[in-house]
């Protein structure tokens, strides 16, 4: 019966230990009851690489980082080993790559296989290569603007050093004097022109506007209308008298026999002229005594 205690007991902490080491494996994502396969990789740093970070396979979890060693005196200073399931078919060509896990910045391990048929393999090395993450990149992109903007500025700075130096700075400064005395002077013109010729300029125009006020008033007094009267009444009897036949303007502009009488003689005269250019002789006679 004492034994039999005894027994009891070891039995009891033996299944402790094995639940206390399940435990420990099912807390670190490792399933005890599945066949494993290792495989190692080396870099050079690990960028927050943790042990139990887990391993992917185009996005699925297929495993994780078994333990991490290091000898800071080689340049690849950290070994990776890896535990995936064993029925997973890791061919020739295939390459460890360190990732981003998240936006948080933590890490994992991508798994590459190639595409087509290859010898499968077994625990072995495989290549490494980083791939760097969205804030890595974004860093590398705000590096090299910054670096753009840095050159940029320190052209401008060379520029602007080159045009001030040695004496152009005296020269600048001095044309910046030359410019303020000779505004200095035509302010002072222009105070003078205010005080002394202005006045008399508004004084010849108020003499101006009093002048054409008193043409103005002159005009209004003047007997506008009654002239305009008198010049339309007399217009009046010059239209009278030129469509009357009794006046003699109207006898002059209006009867055709004056005017027949008048092309008559005009066609006389010209024909008479025409005469005397042809035969000169018929109307100069010479005396000889």
């Amino acid at each position: 019966m004492k034994y039999s205690r005894e027994i009891k007991i070891g039995l009891l902490a033996v299944v402790c230990i094995f639940l206390l080491y399940f435990g420990m494996y099912f807390l670190r994502g490792v399933n005890i009851f599945s066949p494993t396969r290792y495989y190692v990789g080396k870099y050079e740093h690990v960028d927050g690489l943790t042990e139990q970070a887990p391993v992917y396979i185009r996005g699925y979890n297929v495993g994780q980082v078994e333990h991490i060693a290091y000898d800071f005196t080689r340049k690849d200073a950290f070994t990776i080993q890896i535990a995936i399931d064993k029925h997973i078919y890791v061919p020739e060509g295939s390459e460890m790559v360190l990732v981003a896990d998240g936006l948080l910045g933590g890490k994992a391990i991508e798994l590459v296989i190639p595409v087509g048929e290859g010898e499968p393999l077994g625990n072995d090395t495989l290549p490494t290569r980083i791939e760097p993450g969205l804030v890595e990149s974004l860093q590398q992109g705000l590096l090299a603007h910054v670096d753009s903007v840095i050159g940029h500025i320190d052209s401008l700075v060379t520029s602007v050093e080159g045009q001030l130096g040695g004496d152009r700075i005296e020269h600048v400064l001095a044309n910046v004097d030359r410019i303020t005395s000779d505004l200095t002077v035509t302010s002072n013109d222009l105070k003078q022109l205010t005080h002394k010729r202005v006045p008399k300029i508004v004084d010849s125009v108020e003499v101006t506007i009093d002048n054409a006020n008193a043409i103005l008033a002159n005009v209004r007094q003047a007997d506008i209308a009654g002239t305009v009267n008198q010049l339309d009444s007399t217009i009046n009897l010059i239209q009278q008298a030129m469509q009357s036949e009794e006046s003699t303007l109207g006898l002059l502009l209006n009867s055709p026999t004056l005017y027949n009488h008048l092309d008559s003689t005009v066609v006389s005269a010209d024909s008479l002229l025409i005469d005397i250019k042809a035969n000169p002789k018929k109307y100069v006679h010479f005396s000889l005594w």
